[in-house]
């Protein structure tokens, strides 16, 4: 018993120190409240029960140790009241609910026990070591539902403050609640745990200590939940379980005779089985709450909490079946259901159908838009109670009850989710796990929820038709772009048709029209992959010979009967694809012929600048204004000509900006038009590695 001699000496100092700390330096602000005083007493009392048990541990001496369980059950019963004075509202005396009636049994069993104390100082009784555990087990017991209560309804930020000193006390009750269940259940304390039951005091003092510090303005102000509430009764109803259990296993042991040692193991074995089924039941979980909520609280629901939860789930779904999952999950939550249904419509003409279950069959049913059922959630917004329609169908006029609703089993509650004035869809609940009381309270609540809800699943819905129809916008700013590229096609086979008339019998020219037919025929290919396909035809970037490209757009220009100027200072090729390059250049030498009479002048320059080349389409046509050229001139579908389709621009700038390189118009109106293009150079290496390598004196 020397280390838990020592271990109590430990504790008995730093309660010293918190009580020094209480009365010196914080007397301005604890004391003069009503939990700095139940606070003081807890310190003084623990200090008390500490030093004794060291003095008697340590020294030797009986009469201390006459006197500890007397300190025990005073230190046990002051950290009791200090939890007990968190939990008073304010204004008033005593606590409300479910602490008022925890305080109530503590103080009972408290006065009790002390009786028995002093019964046995004086020689007249002794409660013996099996009633003594049972005794501080349960006010052990009661202190962790006080405490647990009263740390759930603290604030966030009072919650930081209190961690410290809210797990030393938890783990000191924890640490008495295992070492008297020994007690209780086998007559004795175990001396090992003894042996560091003062060490788990002295946690304690400074934890309290750390608090304080964090703390800084005084007690906390707490306010009870309905789950505070809920999670407080479950740990009572568990403990006073327990404690009947202690009661039966002492009195199987006390009558078993010599099976009384298994029978007890075997009677605690399903005591605690019964106890984790009853925990895990849904339908005791929905009694407990239904009790509460109408015994306990003027409102059913915690509206914070509720509306927290149910905005969460909502917001965590990416697809509209989970969507639709969690919205009847939601809602069945809220009634203690057990499963339900949710039904949508795909389209504004269409009928609802159920898209959505849990714990509930596939039904195949369908409701029409147009029918009874649908007008009256529609119109009304009203939650359809089935039991009550099939009860007493008069309370509902002229609503005919659909002939799927009537053949589901246990259908209970048709929840409208309604977004403005439509009706997105509506959940069917199955009937809850516990009888359950409707009244205003749970149908505004339904009502809410549902507009929440159909907010969310329109917003759903909303999306995956934007996805829709921006894979259709995709398509036909494809298609835009094929039809742009054949119309090229045309104006080249019908100028080659033209041109036909009269060089019909030249050999060069027949040569040339079978290329031109052979290079139309390869473009209509990769046309039609890039429709089936949905992707651009891949083009090659290789370094394009931009003399020789602007001198296919001069023949081509020639062939519609204009000249086109053309300077070029040096040989340059650029980087990207021939054919595509060569359709950007033809589009911009197409628009000025197309912008000017066969009298004015285009032309077209080509030069290096730095690491680009420059290359210029000019004309003196008609021009543009700025404010085209600037807001809608690269835009698509925007176009000056009455035939054109307002794609060429746009994919001229898209593929030049692609490439790296960057493209700028000057017009003015009646003056003509200047396109300036740069375009990165390709330069090839004079030769390979290996011949550098090769060179002499390299």
């Amino acid at each position: 018993m020397l280390l838990a001699g020592w271990g109590f000496a430990l504790a008995a100092l730093a309660h010293l120190a918190l009580v020094l700390d209480l009365l010196l330096v914080r007397r301005r602000k604890a004391p003069q409240l009503p939990a700095g005083r139940a606070l003081m007493a807890a310190a003084m009392l623990s200090l008390l029960w500490c030093a004794m048990t060291a003095v008697a541990l340590l020294i030797g001496l009986p009469s201390a140790l006459a006197g500890v369980d007397l300190a025990n059950l005073l230190r046990l019963g002051a950290w009791t009241a200090a939890l007990t004075v968190l939990v008073v509202p304010p204004g008033r005396r005593w606590p409300q609910g479910n602490s008022g009636a925890v305080a109530a049994i503590s103080a009972l069993l408290l006065a009790l026990a002390l009786a028995g104390q002093v019964l046995r100082l004086a020689g007249s009784w002794s409660p013996g070591p099996q009633l003594t555990g049972l005794t501080f087990l349960t006010l052990s017991v009661l202190a962790l539902v006080q405490l647990e209560q009263a740390v759930r309804a603290l604030s966030e930020d009072a919650r930081w403050s209190a961690k410290p000193a809210g797990v030393a006390v938890v783990a000191m009750l924890c640490f008495d609640l295992y070492m008297y269940s020994n007690s209780a259940f086998f007559g004795g304390i175990d001396g090992d745990v003894f042996a560091v039951r003062g060490f788990v005091e002295a946690l304690v003092a400074p934890s309290v200590w750390i608090s304080l510090s964090r703390q800084g303005d005084g007690p906390f102000r707490l306010r009870v939940s309905q789950r505070a509430a809920f999670h407080s009764v479950a740990l009572l109803l568990s403990g006073g379980y327990m404690l009947f259990v202690a009661g039966v296993g002492y009195y199987v042991r006390f009558f078993g005779g010599e099976w009384g040692a298994a029978l007890q193991k075997g009677t605690i074995f399903l005591a605690l089985l019964g106890l984790v089924a009853l925990a895990v039941s849904g339908s005791m979980r929905a009694r407990l709450k239904v009790f509460l909520g109408k015994n306990f609280f003027r409102y059913r629901y915690d509206y914070r909490d509720e509306w927290l939860k149910f905005t969460n789930a909502l917001s965590s779904q990416a697809t509209p079946q989970e969507l639709g999952l969690q919205i009847v999950r939601g809602l069945a939550d809220l009634v203690e259901s057990p499963g339900g249904a949710l039904w949508v419509s795909p389209s504004v003409d269409a009928p609802f159908r159920q898209s959505a279950q849990w714990n509930m069959p596939p039904a195949h049913g369908a409701e029409p838009r147009d029918g009874t059922l649908v007008a009256a959630m529609k119109e009304q917004g009203r939650v359809v109670n089935v039991d009550e329609w099939r009860t007493d169908p008069a309370r509902y006029g002229d609503l005919a009850m659909p002939d799927w609703l009537a053949q589901v089993p246990r259908a209970w509650l048709v929840v409208p989710l309604r977004s403005g004035d439509s009706l997105t869809g509506f959940v069917l609940l199955h009937s809850p796990r516990a009888e359950f009381e409707l009244n205003w309270e749970v149908y505004d609540l339904l009502k809410t929820a549902g507009r929440q809800a159909a907010s969310f699943l329109a917003q759903m819905m909303a999306t995956e038709a934007l996805l829709e129809a921006r894979k259709f916008d995709a398509f036909n700013r494809m298609s835009a772009f094929v039809v742009h590229d054949l119309k090229n096609i045309v104006t080249q086979l019908s100028l080659m048709l033209k041109n036909a008339k009269r060089l019909q019998s030249n050999p060069e020219f027949q040569q040339d029209m079978l290329m031109t037919v052979e290079n139309s025929l390869e473009k209509m290919r990769q046309m039609m992959t890039q429709l089936r396909e949905g992707v651009a035809a891949t083009d090659g970037t290789v370094g394009v010979d931009l003399q020789q490209l602007v001198r296919r757009a001069e023949e081509l220009a020639n062939g519609q009967g204009r000249q086109l100027g053309v300077r070029a200072s040096e040989p340059l090729s650029a980087r990207g694809s021939a054919e595509r390059l060569e359709r950007v250049v033809g589009h911009w030498i197409q628009n000025a012929i197309d912008a000017t009479q066969p009298n004015q002048d285009i032309w077209v320059e080509l030069g290096r600048l730095g690491g680009y080349a420059a290359l210029k389409v000019g004309d003196r046509g008609k021009g543009m204004t700025a404010e085209f050229v600037r807001d809608q001139l690269f835009r698509p579908f925007q176009s000056t000509k009455s035939t054109g389709m307002g794609i060429g621009a746009y994919e001229s700038q898209q593929y030049i900006h692609e490439l790296g390189g960057k493209i700028s118009v000057d017009s003015v109106p009646g003056e003509g038009t200047l396109v300036s293009m740069l375009l990165p150079l390709f330069e090839k290496p004079s030769g390979s590695d290996l011949e550098i390598l090769r060179t002499p004196g390299a």
